[in-house]
């Protein structure tokens, strides 16, 4: 029998997690896609592997041998794909937006001079996936705004900081003024992500910047840039960084600064570091120097990037 790996990781998140809830935030999918993989992965088996309760999902006794063996099984094929791709000289790196990669592509063709021999895959991701295919285990490395769900797991290497705004139709009030103070935005209808990609959603919320006696209005969910401005067109807001003005830009929607939001951080992560990665090293040690050198929008300038583990 022959078993999906992506069942594998849904299995493993959720007898981690203890609950569909926290399983879904972590790998970025929704609660009913996430129960009806495990579903799947119960009918290929031909066993329950959870018991499920209100409290969350436990493991039955058959889950509970699965649960043992399926990390080095997993853990197995994660090597054999960055084996595979040292051996063809392949390195993949993951990001979210122009704003925060900066400079990569730039640095990605001086690797390529430099190396010719090894091929440099720059992918993006959209907001659905906040870790920018790092929790699916499909890049290398990947440039992301913190924080993102499950950033613990990953060594995580803080580059720059920009400052968050406010997208706004140019027809709303507010778009005449030069700032805008955030408690004047907590009535409005707000553009959200997915409520599976957990704490990412709540930061572009604002949530912790509110008094708590404001809860947050979703206006519409997106995952995409084009219709994250759509839905801005149609009359929501939307929090931003700043180089949002630069690179999503159209005539009926309008960037302006906040006062009272904290910055948008951007991070270099990674898997805990492996072996044989000399050149991932390479790659990642001259993305970090350039972006961490000088982003146009950078709001931190005085303070130095530092690397933590999780």
């Amino acid at each position: 029998m022959d078993v999906d790996t992506r069942l594998l990781r849904y299995f493993a998140a959720v007898a981690e997690e203890g609950s569909l809830t926290g399983a879904a935030q972590r790998l970025f999918v929704s609660q009913p896609a996430l129960t009806k993989q495990i579903r799947r992965l119960e009918d290929d088996l031909g066993v329950r592997l959870f018991a499920r309760s209100r409290s969350g999902m436990a493991l039955t006794e058959a889950g509970r041998e699965f649960a043992s063996r399926v990390p080095a099984l997993l853990d197995g094929w994660d090597e054999a794909v960055r084996a595979t791709g040292r051996a063809a000289r392949v390195l993949r790196l993951g990001f979210l937006d122009a704003g925060a990669a900066g400079a990569v592509p730039e640095v990605i063709a001086d690797f390529r001079r430099a190396r010719p021999e090894w091929r440099v895959e720059l992918r993006q991701f959209d907001w659905s996936d906040p870790s920018a295919g790092l929790g699916r285990g499909e890049v290398d490395a990947a440039v992301v705004r913190l924080p993102f769900p499950g950033q613990e797991n990953y060594t995580v290497r803080e580059l720059f900081a920009e400052e968050r705004g406010v997208l706004l139709p140019a027809r709303h009030p507010l778009a005449t003024r030069e700032t805008v103070e955030f408690h004047e935005l907590w009535d409005e209808s707000f553009v959200a992500a997915g409520a599976e990609t957990g704490a990412w959603r709540e930061h572009w919320l604002g949530t912790e910047e509110r008094d708590g006696e404001h809860p947050v209005r979703i206006g519409a969910v997106t995952s995409r840039p084009d219709e994250w401005l759509g839905a801005v067109a149609g009359g929501c807001v939307a929090l931003a960084p700043a180089s949002a003005a630069r690179y999503h830009s159209r005539p009926d929607v309008v960037f302006r600064p906040v006062h009272g939001l904290s910055p948008s951080r951007v991070g270099l992560a990674r898997p805990r570091r492996r072996r044989d990665e000399v050149v991932l090293d390479a790659l990642l040690r001259a993305v970090s120097r350039r972006l961490s050198g000088g982003a146009p929008e950078r709001a931190d300038a005085g303070v130095e990037p530092r690397t933590r583990e999780g």
